[in-house]
């Protein structure tokens, strides 16, 4: 298990998960939760699963890290995909979770090698498809 600076550990899980997602794309898309201080992974999303089930996959008031494998095609029609890193805090969570969450975006985010784009979200429509679409592009 891998020490973090802000004395939160990161599971070793979290960087295997993200190596499957990123190299043999396992999956569409990993939610990551802090419990008892170290980020763990909460859920998989399937290689089949959509936009919708990854938005639905965040609490309404706790925050989460995800990361979301995006496919697209370029103006130049070449399919591409992108790896999103989202830090989900929605207004509605506690304050310290918020702070705790904040703190230890940074470091986590390093441990997870290949992450091409970072968003901030407090509520869905910070982090809507079209804004993806956006970012990707």
């Amino acid at each position: 298990m891998a020490n973090v600076a802000s004395g939160m550990a990161v599971h070793d899980d979290c960087k295997l998960r993200f190596q499957e997602l990123k190299s043999k794309r396992s999956y569409r898309f990993i939610v990551f939760k802090i419990e008892e201080q170290q980020v763990v992974v909460e859920k998989l999303g399937d290689p089949t699963e959509s936009y919708e089930d990854f938005m639905a996959s965040f609490p309404a008031n706790e925050c989460r890290y995800a990361v979301y494998d995006f496919d697209f095609t370029t103006s130049e029609n070449c399919q591409k995909s992108k790896i999103f890193f989202v830090a989900w805090s929605p207004d509605t969570s506690k304050v310290r979770m918020k702070m705790v969450y904040a703190s230890s975006k940074d470091r986590f985010k390093r441990e997870l090698d290949g992450i091409q784009v970072d968003m901030q979200a407090t509520d869905p429509s910070e982090m809507s498809l079209d804004l993806v679409k956006a970012r990707a592009i």
